[in-house]
């Protein structure tokens, strides 16, 4: 199967990057990569305690670096942690060195599936719906800004997103 080139996904906690990605690679015949996971291989901890020791300025500079070197590698599949778009680097990245996919989630969506997620640093808070609103009303311009395609994922199985994902890709 000829691929797509490197597919990079993006948006909110809780849209599915990850679950999506991994299932969008295997269909595609393509290398998985999530570049939080490669933050937290890179550093030998999680990502709560890089944010606990080093604040998000320091996670995103890490982040930076991974996205940077990620999206130089051919053919793959790249899940970007929520807030890579605040870079303006990070978003010149994704842009031009491939096809950028925004799944998209509503706050409601977004609380219903990150709502027992200890490891959520930005979540940990007294109000996470206000937190998550805030975060979309700064991100989804963002995210529109540097997407080839726009995937709704409210209420939909992973197989759904990633056959609809296929469909728009033409595979």
């Amino acid at each position: 199967m000829n691929t797509p080139g490197s597919l990079f996904l993006t948006g909110p906690m809780g849209a599915g990057k990850s679950t999506i990605g991994r299932q969008l690679a295997k269909q595609l015949g393509m290398p998985f990569h999530d570049s939080d996971h490669e933050v937290e291989l890179r550093t030998g901890v999680d990502i709560p305690l890089i944010f606990e020791l080093e604040g998000e300025a320091g996670f995103r500079k890490r982040e930076a670096v991974v996205i940077d070197e990620l999206t130089r590698l051919p053919n793959i599949i790249l899940a970007t942690g929520g807030g890579a778009v605040l870079d303006p680097a990070n978003r010149e990245h994704l842009k031009t060195r491939g096809r950028v996919i925004y799944l998209h989630a509503t706050v409601t969506q977004q609380l219903k599936r990150t709502k027992k997620d200890r490891n959520r640093p930005l979540l940990q808070t007294e109000n996470p719906r206000a937190k998550l609103e805030e975060l979309m009303s700064i991100r989804d311009p963002l995210y529109r800004e540097i997407a080839s395609l726009v995937i709704e994922t409210d209420g939909m199985r992973v197989r759904d997103v990633v056959r609809k994902i296929m469909l728009q890709l033409g595979k």
